[in-house]
C-alpha cells in the first residue's frame, strides 16, 4: 500500500471524526434512545455500532476478520468509545505496520459503513426535532490524525430554508 493511499485512508478518518462529532454535540438527552420506528437501530445503539466497526477496522488491518457486538452504554461513553477506537486505528494507519487487508477492503466495509450510520443519525436529530446545522463541508477544519471527540466548529454552518420555501 502507497503512502498516499494510507494518507488518503488517514484524511477520511478525520473527516468520519470531523462529521460524526458534528451530529454527537449537543445531542438532547432524549435523543440517545430515540427510535423511528418498531425495530430501528437507536442513536446510541448506531454509535456503538460505529465503534464496533472500528474495532473491526484495526482487526482486518492485523490479519482477523473477527466481528465482536458490544452493548451499548451511556452516550457520552459510546462517543468516547467510538474516537477511541477511530483513534487506534488511525494510529496504526500512521505506523510502518504492513496492513493485512487492502486499502479497498478497509474503505468498502467498515468506512463506508460508518459514513452511512452519521447520516443516519444526522436524519435521526432531525426527526427528533434537535437538526444539526447545514455546512460547507468543503470547507471544514479536517487535519488527518485529529479523530478525537474535540473538533473544531465550522465557520461556515448555516440553516437551510424552512421546509415550506423547499
Amino acid at each position: 500500500m502507497t503512502d498516499s493511499t494510507r494518507a488518503f485512508l488517514r484524511h477520511t478518518l478525520a473527516t468520519i471524526a470531523y462529521r460524526a462529532a458534528k451530529v454527537e454535540r449537543d445531542a438532547p438527552p432524549a435523543f440517545a434512545t430515540f427510535q423511528l420506528g418498531k425495530g430501528a437501530r437507536t442513536p446510541i445503539e448506531l454509535l456503538a455500532h460505529m465503534g464496533d466497526l472500528f474495532d473491526w477496522a484495526l482487526r482486518m488491518a492485523r490479519g482477523s476478520s473477527e466481528w465482536t457486538q458490544s452493548k451499548p452504554q451511556g452516550w457520552r461513553k459510546e462517543v468516547e468509545r467510538f474516537h477511541a477506537s477511530l483513534l487506534e486505528f488511525d494510529r496504526h494507519l500512521a505506523s510502518p505496520s504492513p496492513l493485512a487487508t487492502s486499502a479497498e477492503e478497509l474503505f468498502q466495509g467498515p468506512i463506508s459503513d460508518v459514513l452511512t450510520h452519521i447520516g443516519q443519525l444526522a436524519l435521526l436529530r432531525r426527526q427528533a426535532l434537535s437538526p444539526v446545522r447545514s455546512e460547507v463541508y468543503a470547507k471544514a477544519n479536517i487535519a488527518s490524525g485529529r479523530v478525537g471527540t474535540d473538533q473544531p466548529k465550522s465557520a461556515f454552518e448555516f440553516d437551510g430554508p424552512p421546509p415550506s420555501e423547499r
